[in-house]
C-alpha cells in the first residue's frame, strides 16, 4: 500500500492562531491591571473617621412601661368635622389620645354647619360615652351635647360631631390654643 503525503495549511491557520493569540495576550494585560487595581483598593488605607455617639442619660422606655403608667382605654372613637375648620378633627382626635382614648378615625361630617358638638354613644357602653364627655367637660345630663343613637355596623363606641361651639370647651380651647 502506498501512503499519502499529509498536506500542510500553512496560510490561513497561521493568521488565524496569531489573531487568537494576540486576543488572549490582550485579556491577559487586562486581568493583570484588574488584580494590580484591585490589590492596590484593598491595601489603600484612605482617611481613618471617628464615629462619636452621644451618650444616653435616661433609657429608653418600653412601650409596656408607658402603657402601664398611662394605659390606653378600650374606647374606639371617630372624630368627624361638622364645624369647617380646617385641621380640627386631627387636633381634636390628638386631644382625645392625651386623654387614653383610641380615636381610629378622623375625617369630615356630613355637612359643616352643625351649631353643637354631638357625642353620640354607638353601643351599650355608657363607660366610653362618659369617658369621652368628661374629656370635654360635659355632663352626662346635657341632651344638647349627648346622644345615643346606637349602630354596631361603624364599628367605634363614640362618634363625636364637631361643632360651631368647639372654642367654647375651656379644656379643648387651651390644648388648641397650646399646638397652634
Amino acid at each position: 500500500m502506498a501512503r499519502k503525503k499529509a498536506r500542510r495549511k500553512t496560510g490561513k491557520n497561521t493568521s488565524q492562531n496569531l489573531t487568537l493569540n494576540a486576543a488572549i495576550g490582550i485579556v491577559g494585560v487586562l486581568l493583570l491591571g484588574f488584580i494590580y487595581s484591585f490589590s492596590q483598593n484593598t491595601t489603600h488605607t484612605g482617611v481613618p473617621i471617628e464615629v462619636t455617639f452621644p451618650k444616653i442619660d435616661d433609657q429608653p422606655r418600653l412601650a409596656v412601661d408607658v402603657f402601664e403608667k398611662n394605659p390606653i382605654q378600650n374606647i374606639k372613637v371617630e372624630v368627624l368635622n361638622g364645624c369647617g375648620i380646617k385641621g380640627i378633627a386631627a387636633k381634636i382626635a390628638d386631644f382625645l389620645r392625651l386623654h387614653q382614648v383610641d380615636v381610629v378615625r378622623s375625617d369630615n361630617a356630613d355637612r359643616y354647619d352643625y351649631p353643637n358638638t354631638i357625642i353620640i354613644g354607638r353601643n351599650e357602653n355608657y363607660e366610653s360615652l362618659k369617658v369621652v364627655t368628661q374629656s370635654f367637660g360635659i355632663p352626662m345630663e346635657n341632651d344638647t351635647n349627648i346622644k345615643h343613637e346606637p349602630d354596631e355596623s361603624l364599628g367605634v363606641d363614640v362618634t363625636v360631631i364637631l361643632g360651631k361651639d368647639i372654642y367654647s370647651f375651656t379644656e379643648v380651647f387651651d390644648f388648641i390654643s397650646n399646638i397652634q
